[in-house]
């Protein structure tokens, strides 16, 4: 004899497609979810430890840096014995040098002397001599001289003095003589070096041959 099954179980739609289709919603919204934190966490530790992309300010490192560029600073750079060399385009925290107060302190400059180093300005040609030998300094700005600012400084171990490529709009060590540190900057103050220009796309170039 057949078993008619009973109207009200019959019109019941079956519940467990739905349930499976929702438990595999949740856990594709759980993996996305831990995919999105996971590289957050990778792009943190990035910009904390190995490189992190800075804009630029103002025009006191034109031509080699413009208004608005960004660039990639190697935070590396320096950490395993090495440090900073003349000619090396830096980043660093002016804090307790060029400012005296919290507030925007990243400036980027280009290392003209380190510790043990005479920096003078200048010879009689006009030009920035560092331990007596003149720079030929290519990098700076078109019409700008060396410096109109004349200083004869012997760099403290373990402080470098650094200057704008634009010297004529530049703010550097030349202003702060007469600040703590004698217009210098501490080593443990850099954060990096300045590798790339990473943005405009039309600017994007390796910044090794910058480097003096």
């Amino acid at each position: 004899m057949d078993t008619e099954v009973p109207p009200a179980k019959r019109d019941r739609a079956d519940p467990a497609p739905e349930r499976d289709e929702r438990s595999r919603f949740g856990v594709r919204t759980q993996r996305y979810a831990l995919l999105v934190v996971a590289c957050a966490a990778v792009i943190a530790a990035v910009n904390t430890f190995v490189a992190q992309p800075f804009e630029i300010p103002s025009g006191s490192m034109e031509n080699t840096l413009r208004p608005g560029d960004r660039v990639l600073v190697d935070k590396l750079a320096y950490r395993f014995g090495g440090a900073p060399a003349r000619g090396d385009i830096v980043v660093f925290d002016g804090e307790g040098s060029f400012v005296q107060e919290s507030g925007r302190t990243d400036y980027v400059k280009r290392v003209i002397g380190v510790g043990g180093d005479r920096v003078t300005c200048c010879d009689r040609q006009g030009r920035i001599t560092v331990n007596g030998r003149p720079l030929d300094e290519t990098y700076l700005y078109p019409g700008d001289t060396p410096s109109r600012v004349a200083f004869d400084i012997e760099v403290p171990e373990g402080r470098l003095w650094v200057m704008g490529d634009h010297r004529a709009d530049s703010r550097d060590s030349r202003d702060h003589l007469g600040d703590p540190g004698g217009g210098t900057v501490p080593v443990d103050k850099v954060i990096g070096r300045a590798e790339f220009t990473i943005w405009p796309l039309s600017r994007r170039r390796s910044l090794d041959g910058a480097h003096g």
